[in-house]
């Protein structure tokens, strides 16, 4: 079975299907990494795997149902039962909310039929070389470095029994890099995101590095309270991907979220920013590829494998400073009157400022420059307000040059909220979002200005 070719999977597992509806959705994943400690490469590795998910869909009286069955490692004598496993799971189900006609009309992506993409670990080629000059930079400016590289590559074919042909290759890389002093009572952070590796340099990462465990070198107290904050590029995506997770149509009409209105409807239209900000995504941003049609394993409130294969446009979710769209699938927008807008599968940010961060550190009289958040959790829905650690670094700021780190604290703050306060943004360049990189890599962000960012307590973390 790992022979034959996902889209003759697919086809037969159409061909043997019986219910009214049927989409299925083969994985091909290959992935390549790297991992380092004390300046030195500790592992690395090449893997390979295969998920099919089969949505059967069941017309009754009442409406239809469905059922998704999902299973990675599918042998061809696993086939048939997993079709009939999806379709008596549609037919133990009652009539399916989010039921709509299974998508139609799309063209057929001319190379549905080709082998899958597959990355290697030729993919290091030059990334691996330059790794090794890190560690020697490294060791002999007395710091050492940690942490992997690491590139998948998924090929998803999606096939309907109403026509759909669909294919789509996801590259998606992530670097983090990790120097601490001899001692580890220094500890500094950089990552990146990447889609094959020739456009990040470890050398580059390993000098910035440098310079921060310099700051590091100086101690400085600090107590909980209000502080003139930069964001990175990092932390404004983390806090940002969260916000859009949290931006599905149907729970603010439904008065569950930050973007319901009080005494009913949304906050469509309502002003969140006094700056410019545009906060968008599209599957044909440079760098930033993302499948330009639904690929939905599973139903939701932001996804609907009614949907799959439905176009993914570009989507303006603020508008200059304006909320102008949320989340639907076809069925939530037809609920909230709503235009379509499918979920996003990159996000970015745009404020009008050209400045870097080093510029905005420079223009700083008193503030705090972090270098990461972490440990990103919800406190309360109906604000969005959420709690969670610095990381890694938090610098002070005075009269434009960084004298110190300061301890670590926890923080008490809503994106939405933040968005409101936000003085300045500089300029948007790619970044790696720290806490959800593990589901969300494809970001582009500005580091944010808050004049009065929220540290609630004093952490003992690193």
């Amino acid at each position: 079975m790992s022979r034959t070719k996902p889209h003759e999977i697919v086809e037969r597992a159409l061909e043997l299907s019986t219910a009214d509806g049927c989409v299925v959705i083969a994985d091909e994943q290959s992935t390549a990494n790297l991992r380092w400690a004390g300046n030195a490469l500790t592992t690395n590795g090449v893997t390979r795997g295969r998920t099919l998910t089969v949505i059967a869909t069941v017309d009754g009286k009442e409406g239809t149902a469905s059922g998704v069955v999902s299973r990675s490692a599918v042998t061809a004598e696993d086939l048939e039962p997993l079709v009939r496993a999806a379709e008596a799971a549609a037919r133990g189900s009652g009539p399916a909310e989010d039921a709509q006609p299974l998508v139609t009309g799309t063209p057929a992506s001319p190379d549905f039929t080709e082998a899958p993409a597959e990355t290697s670990s030729a993919v290091f080629a030059d990334f691996a070389p330059a790794l090794g000059e890190a560690f020697a930079r490294a060791r002999a400016g007395g710091r050492e470095l940690y942490g992997f590289a690491n590139h998948e590559l998924v090929s998803t074919y999606v096939g309907t029994s109403t026509g759909l042909r669909l294919r789509h290759d996801q590259p998606n890389g992530t670097l983090e890099l990790n120097a601490k002093s001899p001692d580890r009572q220094r500890s500094a952070w950089a990552g990146r995101s990447t889609r094959d590796f020739k456009d990040v340099d470890p050398t580059v990462l390993d000098a910035e590095l440098a310079v921060r465990l310099g700051w590091a070198e100086r101690k400085i107290d600090l107590p909980a309270g209000r502080y003139e904050t930069l964001l990175p590029p990092t932390a404004v995506a983390d806090l940002l991907i969260y916000q859009m997770w949290s931006a599905a149509a149907r729970d603010a009409v439904e008065g569950r979220t930050v973007f319901s209105k009080p005494g009913g409807g949304t906050r469509l239209g309502e002003k969140l920013s006094r700056l410019p900000l545009t906060l968008r995504s599209d599957p044909h941003a440079p760098g930033l590829e993302s499948a330009p049609f639904v690929i939905a394993h599973s139903s939701g409130d932001d996804a609907s494998v009614f949907d799959n294969g439905l176009p993914v446009p570009a989507t303006e979710w603020i508008r200059d400073g304006e909320l102008s769209r949320l989340t639907t699938t076809r069925h939530s927008a037809g609920m909230t009157g709503m235009p379509v807008a499918p979920g996003f599968g990159n996000l970015i940010l745009d404020g009008g400022g050209d400045r870097s961060l080093e510029e905005m550190v420079a223009s700083t009289e008193r503030g705090l420059l972090l270098t990461c958040l972490w440990y990103i959790r919800e406190v309360d829905p109906a604000t969005l307000l959420l709690t969670g650690l610095t990381r890694d670094g938090v610098y002070l700021v005075e009269n434009g040059r960084v004298v110190g780190e300061v301890n670590n604290f926890r923080f008490n703050e809503s994106p939405v909220d933040l968005l409101s306060r936000a003085s300045e943004a500089g300029r948007t360049e790619k970044t790696l979002p720290r806490e959800w990189s593990d589901w969300f890599t494809r970001a582009a962000m500005p580091a944010l200005r808050i004049p009065d960012f929220n540290m609630s307590s004093v952490s003992k973390g690193v």
